[in-house]
């Protein structure tokens, strides 16, 4: 009898003790998850700033797209249509002609192109090895044909 009555004091002293850990548990899950959404509260701002805010990008440029749109150009078109010509220029067995330097690791290519305005693009290029970037002016004339020149270009050194 004294066993049993033992037996059934320890097992709820166990109970509460668990109980009490448990609820203390709990309440520093509600604590942390309170401070990590004030956290998440506090960084947004800067984080949507750096990710979300491109200015420097045609799509976001309002008097680039009014440009191309007042001379009957759909915006996404002359993205997609500049892209193709630099990007078009890369050959099999030679460096790409609008990047001013000679592969030392295999031949240039253009791999990457952004659109800052109506105006201008930069582009990354590269060899395998040796990469760069390349500052783009292009012009579009009545009838959407494009004409493009490189301005200025950097090599990264190895």
């Amino acid at each position: 009898m004294y066993l049993f009555v033992f037996t059934a004091l320890l097992a709820i002293f166990f109970y509460v003790n668990g109980n009490k850990i448990v609820d203390s548990k709990e309440q520093e899950i509600e604590l942390l998850k309170s401070q990590l959404e004030e956290a998440k509260l506090n960084s947004e701002p800067s984080s949507s700033e750096a990710l979300g805010d491109d200015t420097f990008s045609l799509i976001n440029n309002e008097e680039a797209l009014t440009y191309l749109e007042n001379r009957g150009f759909e915006p996404s078109e002359i993205i997609a249509k500049v892209e193709e010509e630099l990007i078009s220029r890369n050959t099999a067995d030679a460096d790409n002609e609008l990047i001013p330097y000679e592969g030392m690791a295999g031949h240039f290519r253009i791999n990457k192109v952004k659109l800052l305005n109506h105006k201008w693009a930069i582009a990354s290029f590269t060899d395998g090895s040796y990469w760069g970037d390349l500052f783009v002016s292009y012009e579009i004339d009545d009838d959407g044909n494009i004409d493009v020149a490189t301005e200025k270009a950097v090599l990264y050194p190895n």
